[in-house]
């Protein structure tokens, strides 16, 4: 078992770039497809999300299986299923949840790497659990930059959809294509269909009464069929405020967590708007935002758990060994 360390560089200050070549075409696509990376840092005071991957454990593993350096490009599939056919010999590796691959006539499961000849086609496959998978590509795949970023947000038209007869270029590897083949990674976040969310209080924790900070805390969530890479709405229990006035809109991240009239709670996802009106009553920490991102929709059943700023630093950084 290679299970590599996984970077701690949140927020890297620079992209590899440098020739590419064809590696993959498009053959078949259903759900969403686009290109992320570690997200669009610097921008939020100009109104930009930062976006980047929905689940960044994921997003990181697939890469370090390939030893790609750690702000590289790969494709995020969400809620479907994409067939690539290889262009030439290159190596591949796919993680997330809720998903396998077919490559030529073999079956892989997630969390591995695997040689691909040219002409071979790599099927990743939607089973049950999960949301998103993450493809990451020896080299790791080459797309546009914009705004020091190769991630899509799709709302603001930055980047776009994959489609179709699409042509994926790639950069170079970072080794020798049979030494990064035949790698596996064991997930250190415990992925689950009943997780709980650690969080932290919001600065309107106090917006809510005794009642529905309990209710908060002790009921049972799912997450509804309309949530998408800006947010995911939960449904369950209403949480009850003791002041009902309109906040004035304030900065939000991934994570925090919105109540809005119908007491419903709205979780800010990557693509989150960089300012909202409504009260916050806590935030998810960077640790749980995976756990959370791969919830499916009406089957997940979601607690939220309180703990500390200093809790929340040091699991984030024992996930990132």
């Amino acid at each position: 078992m290679d299970n590599k360390p996984l970077t701690t560089d949140k927020h890297p200050s620079s992209i590899v770039s440098g020739p590419s070549s064809p590696a993959l075409e498009i053959a078949d696509l259903s759900g969403i497809a686009t290109f992320q990376d570690s997200g669009r840092h610097g921008y939020n005071k100009f109104g930009v999300p930062t976006s980047g991957a929905m689940d960044w454990y994921a997003y990181q593993a697939a890469n370090s299986l390939l030893n790609n350096p750690p702000n590289s490009a790969v494709i995020e599939l969400g809620l479907g299923e994409i067939t690539l056919r290889a262009l030439r010999n290159t190596v591949i590796a796919v993680t997330g949840a809720g998903y396998e691959v077919e490559n030529y006539i073999w079956i892989f499961p997630l969390w591995t790497s695997f040689y691909v000849r040219a002409g071979w086609t790599v099927r990743v496959k939607k089973t049950s659990g999960g949301n998103w998978a993450y493809i990451a590509i020896a080299g790791g795949f080459d797309s546009p930059i914009i705004m020091n970023s190769r991630s899509a947000y799709l709302r603001g038209g930055v980047g776009s959809a994959l489609k179709v007869g699409g042509v994926l270029h790639s950069l170079a590897p970072a080794a020798d294509l049979l030494k990064l083949a035949a790698r596996d990674h064991t997930p250190l976040i415990p992925y689950s269909q009943t997780p709980t969310i650690e969080v932290i209080p919001a600065p309107q924790a106090d917006w809510f009464t005794p009642e529905g900070i309990r209710t908060f805390y002790e009921s049972e969530y799912t997450l509804s069929p309309s949530f998408d890479r800006m947010g995911y709405r939960l449904q369950g229990s209403p949480i009850e405020k003791v002041i009902t006035k309109e906040l004035i809109s304030e900065g939000m991240t991934m994570g925090s967590i919105q109540i809005p009239a119908d007491g419903q709670p709205i979780v800010m996802m990557a693509d989150a708007p960089t300012a909202g009106g409504y009260p916050k009553i806590a935030n998810v920490t960077r640790a749980s935002l995976p756990l959370l991102a791969q919830c499916e929709a009406g089957v997940s059943k979601i607690r939220f758990r309180e703990v500390t700023v200093e809790e929340a630093q040091r699991k984030t950084m024992d996930d990132r060994r």
